[in-house]
């Protein structure tokens, strides 16, 4: 994932607080933050996010096919405009979804768009989205009838065993099915909502990159749930 716009280990080490000299925590974060053009504004990002979902909803989708030439200036370097925590599902692609390019958005997917629990790949992964690209918007997307959530409300009931690494996965996600009891309406769709959610919470109190900028302001983190019938997306805080 090289960046050649930005000193990236140096700013790296200072970011987490490691840099010899540095007279607290997170001096390189708020300097990214200053540094960063106008258009990285959360509000904005989001707000292009959700124009683009619209365009690809209603069919009028402004992405299309591209050339290898085309891809020339973006070997050069990155600069993501969000950073998407989604769904490995085969129908989830998130730069399709919203209508943007490549480049314009730092994609991590895996089953069940899990967060709590998933190891320092993802975690590290959205770290490195904020503190070495700039990245200012953060959104956990789940979709509607997501297989990994379904598999943890089955799995829960029949109280049987899975092959493999799938138990694991399945339960980083049964919490969420516990939290969305009681909720009125269709259980598959609250326990993918209740799952978001506690992504969502998760990322926000994750030190001690990511809870200081939540904290200050400066990073926004939002869910969203995919409807692969529609093509909308809701958006949620």
């Amino acid at each position: 994932m090289p960046n050649q716009s930005r000193p990236s280990r140096r700013h790296f080490i200072g970011l987490t607080g490691l840099a010899a000299g540095a007279a607290g925590l997170g001096f390189g974060i708020v300097s990214h933050s200053a540094a960063a053009p106008a258009d990285r504004n959360p509000k904005a990002i989001l707000a292009r996010l959700v124009e683009g979902n619209k365009r690809f909803a209603n069919g009028q989708s402004t992405r299309v096919g591209r050339k290898p030439e085309d891809f020339v200036t973006d070997a050069t370097g990155q600069a993501p405009l969000a950073a998407i925590l989604a769904c490995a599902d085969s129908r989830v692609a998130p730069e399709l979804v919203f209508d943007q390019g490549v480049g314009d958005l730092f994609v991590v997917r895996v089953a069940g768009n899990v967060f709590s629990g998933a190891g320092p790949l993802v975690k590290g992964s959205m770290e490195f989205a904020v503190a070495e690209l700039g990245v200012r918007l953060i959104m956990v997307l789940g979709h509607s009838q997501c297989g990994a959530v379904a598999a943890a409300i089955q799995h829960i009931d029949d109280r049987d065993t899975l092959p493999g690494s799938i138990g694991e996965l399945v339960a980083l996600i049964q919490p969420a099915v516990e939290v969305a009891k009681g909720r009125p309406g269709d259980k598959l769709n609250n326990v993918i909502r209740a799952n978001v959610e506690r992504c969502v919470a998760r990322i926000k109190g994750l030190d001690p990159i990511l809870s200081k900028l939540v904290n200050s302001g400066e990073l926004t983190v939002v869910g969203g749930t995919y409807e692969l019938g529609t093509g909308m997306v809701d958006v949620f805080a």
